[in-house]
Formats: C-alpha cells, sequence, structure tokens
C-alpha cells in the first residue's frame, strides 16, 4: 500500500505505574475507536509500540464481554487487529517517513515511557518535517513533548492543543501517581493549550497536529485526523 494510505499508530509498552504501581497500559478504546475508523476508510495500519511484542492493555478499560464501547468489543473479536496487538513492531524498526499519519493513543503507562524513547520523538518529528500528520489522544500527547518541528523548537510550540486535562487527572486520582501532569507539561513547551469538560468530547486539529482530550474523544479525534489527511493532500 502506498506512504499515503499508510497510518502508523504507536502504543505505550509501559503496564505499571512507576516501580511497583499499579496495572496500567493503553486505553484500548482509544486504540480501537481510531483504528476501526482507520481500516473502515480503507487506510492501512501499522501497529507499533516502544519495545515491541504484546501491547499491555489497562485493566480498567476492559469489561466483560457484551459490555464494552462497540470498537471494544470489535476490536477483541477481530483476529488481524488481536494478532497485531499480541505482535507490536518496536518503533525504532518501522519506517514512520513511509506513513501519512502518525497516531498516538492514550492510556496511563503512555506518561512513564513515550516522553523518553528517542526512537519515538525521531518518527513524530519526521513525519511532521515531512508535511503529514500528527495525531494524539488522552494522554498520547506524551509522545509529542520531546518532539521538534524543522526549526528545532517544540513541536507544540505556538500550536493548539488538548490532551488529558490537570482537572481530569485529579478526578481520575492520579495527579500525585503520574510522573507529571500533562497538561501543564504541553503550557510550559508553549502549547497554546485548550480543554472541554471533564470526560467529555473534545478535540482540535491545528493544521496537520490533531489532539484529543480524553477517552470519549477518540471517534472526533479520528475523524479530524481523516480531515486533515485528505486537507494534507493524501
Amino acid at each position: 500500500m502506498p506512504a499515503e494510505r499508510k497510518i502508523l499508530i504507536v502504543v505505550t509498552s509501559n503496564a505499571a505505574m512507576g516501580p511497583m504501581g499499579d496495572p496500567t497500559g493503553l486505553w484500548l478504546e482509544e486504540l480501537a475507536t481510531p483504528y476501526f475508523a482507520f481500516v473502515d476508510a480503507g487506510l492501512g495500519v501499522t501497529l507499533a509500540s516502544i519495545t515491541g511484542g504484546p501491547a499491555p492493555v489497562d485493566p480498567r478499560s476492559l469489561k466483560a464481554t457484551g459490555e464494552n464501547p462497540e470498537s471494544v468489543e470489535r476490536i477483541l473479536s477481530d483476529p488481524v487487529a488481536s494478532a497485531a496487538l499480541q505482535a507490536t513492531l518496536p518503533i525504532e524498526s518501522v519506517d514512520a517517513s513511509a506513513h501519512a499519519v502518525l497516531f498516538l493513543p492514550g492510556g496511563h503507562g503512555t506518561m512513564w515511557d513515550l516522553p523518553g524513547s528517542t526512537a519515538l520523538s525521531r518518527a513524530v518529528s519526521a513525519v511532521w518535517t515531512g508535511g503529514k500528520v500528527v495525531a494524539a489522544v488522552c494522554h498520547g500527547p506524551a509522545g509529542l513533548i520531546s518532539a521538534q518541528d524543522a526549526s528545532g523548537e517544540p513541536l507544540v510550540a505556538g500550536r493548539r492543543v488538548t490532551a488529558f486535562s490537570n482537572s481530569e487527572e485529579r478526578g481520575a486520582g492520579l495527579a500525585a501517581t503520574v510522573p507529571f501532569l500533562l497538561e501543564t507539561r504541553l503550557r510550559e513547551l508553549g502549547g497554546r493549550y485548550e480543554c472541554g469538560a471533564d470526560f467529555q468530547p473534545f478535540a482540535i486539529a491545528d493544521g496537520r497536529l490533531v489532539t484529543g482530550q480524553n477517552p470519549a474523544s477518540s471517534a472526533l479525534t479520528a475523524t479530524l485526523t481523516l480531515d486533515a489527511l485528505r486537507d494534507a493532500g493524501h
């Protein structure tokens, strides 16, 4: 499949909230909803993670069969997606520039391994400087904070961006657990942070940069990503 029809999704490999911390990982709906939005649009998806192999799924994002969001039920029963989730490619082995979009789902696991991944920051920067689309949802923007634009400035500097808010982190009871507050860090980097009501859908497209606030924003983030892809001429 040509590069302009391919999307690279990168998920966390981290399964614990710090040393000996509670289980965490990928918030499954934040992968499943965009994944099927892209697949149903006829796009190819490459699924990668920070270290490769099985992607840890936050147990809080899974309920009994039949009680999950539709996209989660679908990904659990889809053999291709399920196999890809169990055998993600290490991001350092993937040519990010061969994709038209780099998409970062969230889950609290991202807060520990995405910011410090040199391979991920290189991938994000390569996609961005190549004139392509970068998108992230909820805690996925943790993967943007080390990325730079073509001038060497933080990718988010001067750009409208959203992510899981400080208020939502406090509401989740994890403000003192995460290594940093994502909203605060984005602001410190010069991002023009915006948000909607806690745990309600909210997403922003600032040109080729698309971000969503929380799990409820997954569908809107995917829609805006597809719009940005078309606007970029892909």
